[in-house]
């Protein structure tokens, strides 16, 4: 059951990263087209939203950010959980493994980042930059190009992407956090643990299911902290065993939104997100110290931080290798880590506050749209060569077959 839910997601993201990689061509296109004004005019303009009392007003860009892409990560929580209690994740040693990668992803682009700035005089308050995954890019490009490719190993490009996003997130609002309000928060907590008891005991209908996510979504944003956090936290009280009518309410859930999530969300989001124009840039400004810095972070320390710490989980018997796949393709999911892009260009506006054109805010760009195609490249190429590798040899249904009880063990 849980190795059909997974071909179906990635049948529909292979479609889905299609759409979204040509929504952020079409982005950067437009960016530096004459349109560009228009472009920038309509993602900055605001958008009022009245529900009776409550008032919210945002820019379209910030309604993007906090609103769609709360659905995103709804539906990400909703497939981690499902993995969790019903597939590839519910070995703990498949679990462990993900985790500590994705921490060693985290520790990597930071210790990489800060070896450079003291040999090339990058500025050091730089290091949060290249440590997070894009998560929404990863998965685009690992649709186009994974097929072939052991459905576990998604799974764990996915996990990681999301460990590593939350400590992101965490990072920010340690960092750059301007205060939480406790209260809001405490409510759409409270929502969010009443709503699991209920929906473990009786059917909660669709409409309701909708009131209460946007209910803990206004709650989140009052409270000042990101609306994915909340998000996830919704989809882990949604309930996986079967009601009277034998229906999960978690896969129905998988099920009805992930289509909206795969071709509505992410394109929209690309095409909000991957809007850079390059006028005035000059080939100098692509060798400075920050721009070094950030993109070799992104490429080496991204790599060298997920496999070591994928290695030594393997090594030390506290995780595992996911079910199937050669360390060849681990590699090359490593290496798609490196795909750091929105959360990378969010974190490099907090570092470097100032305009969008400032010298500060150009390098971030640059670095951080550099070291993303380099790994997404670099990825594609080691991925498409384990790909044929596997189609080649004869033993690899034996390997995964071999791989999966000793995951069972």
């Amino acid at each position: 059951m849980a190795h059909r839910l997974t071909l179906s997601f990635l049948k529909t993201e292979a479609a889905s990263g299609t759409a979204m990689a040509l929504a952020a061509v079409a982005a950067i296109v437009v960016a530096n087209s004459p349109w560009s004004g228009d472009y920038f005019t309509w993602l900055k303009s605001y958008h009022v939203l009245q529900l009776g009392p409550i008032r919210l007003e945002e820019t379209i860009s910030d309604w993007i950010k906090e609103g769609l892409m709360a659905i995103f990560f709804l539906v990400v929580g909703l497939e981690i959980k499902y993995e969790i209690m019903r597939g590839e994740l519910s070995n703990p040693k498949k679990l462990a493994t993900p985790v500590l990668a994705a921490l060693g992803g985290m520790a990597g682009p930071s210790a990489v980042y800060l070896l450079l700035s003291g040999a090339i005089g990058a500025p050091h308050q730089g290091w949060p930059i290249p440590l997070a995954t894009d998560i929404a890019f990863a998965l685009a490009i690992f649709s186009l190009i994974g097929r072939g490719l052991p459905s576990a190993l998604r799974v764990f490009l996915l996990t990681l992407a999301i460990v590593d996003d939350l400590g992101a997130i965490a990072l920010i609002a340690i960092l750059f956090s301007e205060g939480t309000h406790w209260v809001p928060l405490m409510w759409a907590l409270s929502l969010i643990s009443m709503g699991g008891v209920v929906a473990h005991h009786v059917r909660i209908a669709a409409p309701f299911w909708v009131m209460g996510f946007a209910a803990v979504w206004y709650l989140t944003v009052l409270s000042g902290i990101s609306t994915s956090l909340t998000a996830f936290a919704f989809a882990m009280m949604v309930p996986i065993k079967p009601r009277g009518d034998h229906q999960s309410p978690l896969r129905e859930a998988i099920h009805d939104l992930h289509p909206w999530n795969a071709f509505l969300v992410l394109p929209l989001f690309a095409f909000a997100k991957a809007g850079i124009s390059f006028a005035g840039l000059s080939i100098d400004q692509a060798f400075t110290p920050l721009v070094i810095a950030i993109a070799l972070g992104l490429f080496f320390g991204k790599q060298i931080g997920v496999l070591g710490m994928a290695w030594v989980a393997s090594a030390l018997k506290i995780g595992a290798r996911p079910t199937g796949a050669s360390w060849l393709q681990v590699y090359g999911v490593s290496l798609l880590c490196g795909v750091g892009f929105t959360m990378s260009l969010f974190i490099g506006a907090l570092t470097f506050p100032g305009a969008v054109d400032s010298p500060e805010q150009i390098e971030v760009k640059l670095g951080v749209i550099g070291g993303s195609i380099l790994s997404a490249i670099a990825a594609a190429a080691v991925l498409g060569l384990a790909s044929r590798k596997r189609e080649v040899d004869p033993t690899a249904q034996g390997q995964e077959v071999e791989l999966h009880e000793i995951g069972r063990a």
